[in-house]
């Protein structure tokens, strides 16, 4: 994880410091605490009318190659549904309507620290899927055709949609 080297108040250089019972990033200068906080995150369990969830085959960095969940990165002035929606255009070209939250995880990323994700189901969308963004392929897979899946959040998404939305 990148640590910062600078406050993001004034600028001076940080240092450590004990506050609220945990070794924190401390500028002396302004007196500011710089909190590094988790990274937000949104996913989809995108379901088509034959059952079948969208998945798309990453064609970055980390675990590039691999298959996932449609999702990204949060921005700021966005909420967790616009981002995952952004994403789902971005990523696959389709347009959607998230009809429920599945959930929400925490995983440890390299770059990141910790990551925290929101995973949205969506089974009422309009489009031709089609890869872009940083997707180098978009497919639906039945679940029990499901190839692995690139990170433990989007098994556990895919894990709740199965046993909790899936009409026996």
């Amino acid at each position: 994880m990148v640590k910062n080297t600078f406050c993001r108040f004034c600028g001076s250089l940080l240092g450590e410091k004990h506050v609220e019972g945990r070794l924190r990033l401390h500028c002396e200068d302004c007196g500011q605490t710089n909190y590094q906080n988790p990274v937000p995150a949104s996913a989809l369990v995108v379901v088509d009318a034959q059952g079948r969830l969208l998945l798309v085959k990453r064609n970055v960095e980390p675990k590039k190659g691999m298959w996932c969940l449609p999702g990204g990165f949060m921005e700021i002035g966005e909420q967790p549904e616009e981002c995952a929606l952004r994403e789902l255009v971005e990523e696959t070209s389709l347009t959607g309507k998230i009809e429920d939250l599945l959930g929400l995880t925490s995983s440890s990323n390299s770059d990141y620290g910790t990551v925290l994700l929101m995973g949205y189901l969506v089974r009422e969308y309009s489009g031709e899927p089609v890869a872009g963004d940083d997707a180098q392929e978009v497919e639906f897979f039945l679940p029990d055709d499901l190839p692995e899946l690139a990170f433990d959040s989007h098994k556990r998404f895919v894990r709740i949609y199965l046993t909790g939305y899936r009409v026996a």
